[in-house]
Parts: structure tokens; sequence; C-alpha cells
């Protein structure tokens, strides 16, 4: 059984969410810490599990599709305790972690709908997302499909789907055409 387990199996019905807040770009550290903390001192009845919200984003370069994890929510760690005087003290306390999100005496708990949110988020399950915006009036170069290598303008973005509709001249008439983000590039 590995730690995370040992952490996430907690069956405490007086669990809820809290936001901590740490050091940007130690979150990962930071939940490393207190969940070592949390062994230390015997407090595992009192945790659940402990998140650090990631998602997936796809970014196009030179043709090439790549894929990369970046934090939701730099600087935020969520955890699941049941909240006392002593695991509010263990948490303040920890390395890295400068305090609560929302009361320094009684930070309040995430709602089940913000929970769920931030679970989605933390375990990948929201799909990919393009990291290149785009915007209405643009210069693109289509870079695949059946107008590869036509240059256009955006006419309409859709970043929802992740899909714009490009004006291309084709036979000396402008012709809107729906690509995907993935299909086209900004001329420079």
């Amino acid at each position: 059984m590995s730690n995370d387990e040992i952490i996430n199996s907690n069956p405490n019905p007086n669990l809820k969410w809290y936001v901590v807040h740490t050091y940007s770009g130690l979150e990962n550290r930071a939940k490393k810490t207190l969940e070592e903390r949390i062994r230390q001192y015997s407090m595992d009845d009192q945790f659940g599990e402990i998140l650090v919200p990631t998602e997936t984003v796809e970014e196009v370069k030179s043709g090439v599709r790549k894929s990369q994890s970046r934090k939701c929510f730099p600087g935020y760690v969520l955890v699941q305790m049941e909240l006392t005087d002593e695991t509010a003290h263990l948490v303040r306390n920890t390395p890295k972690i400068t305090g609560f999100v929302g009361g320094t005496k009684k930070p309040a708990p995430l709602s089940s709908s913000e929970v769920e949110r931030m679970r989605s988020l933390a375990h990948g399950i929201q799909k990919p997302r393009a990291k290149v915006e785009f915007l209405e009036g643009d210069q693109v170069k289509v870079t695949e499909g059946p107008f590869a290598n036509f240059n256009g303008s955006v006419e309409e973005v859709k970043p929802d789907k992740q899909k714009i509709r490009v004006l291309v001249s084709i036979f000396g008439r402008s012709t809107p055409v729906e690509l995907d983000y993935a299909q086209v590039e900004r001329i420079a």
C-alpha cells in the first residue's frame, strides 16, 4: 500500500475540504511535507486526500502536438480534513504552507459543487485544452487537412470547442472554413 493510499482511505465522516495557501511553485513539496507530518503526528484518522489540482494542456509547435500538465491554481493545495485546533495547527505550521484561505480563526470549507469541480481538475477528468488562443482578425495558415497551405483570417473563435472559422480565398472568393486549433498556426 502506497503512502497516498494510506492518506486517501479514511472513512471519517467529519472530513471537509479546505483550501490551503502555499508558496507558488512549491505545491507538491508542501503536499509531501504535510503528508509526512500527518504520519509523524499520527493524525491519519483526521485527514483524507491532499490534492494539487492540475490540468492537461495541449500545445502545438511546428505541427507537433505536445501535452503537458500544469497547475490549475498555482499557490494552492486542497486538503480534506476534520478541522480541529490540533489539525489546523499542524497545517498552519507545515513548512511551505502559509495558511488557510477564507479565514485565520475558522476557515470555511468548500461547498460540494466546488469540491466536485476541483476533484475533476485534480484527477484530469476534464479534456485537454489548447494553449494557443486566437482572436478575430488574426492571420493564420492552415497546416493540415484539405485546406493545408492556405492562408486566411480568423472570422470567429469558439474556445469551448477549440475551433475557429477562417475565411480562406478559394478560386478568388472568401470561403468560411471551420477548423480545429491544431489545424492552424498564427502567421507572425
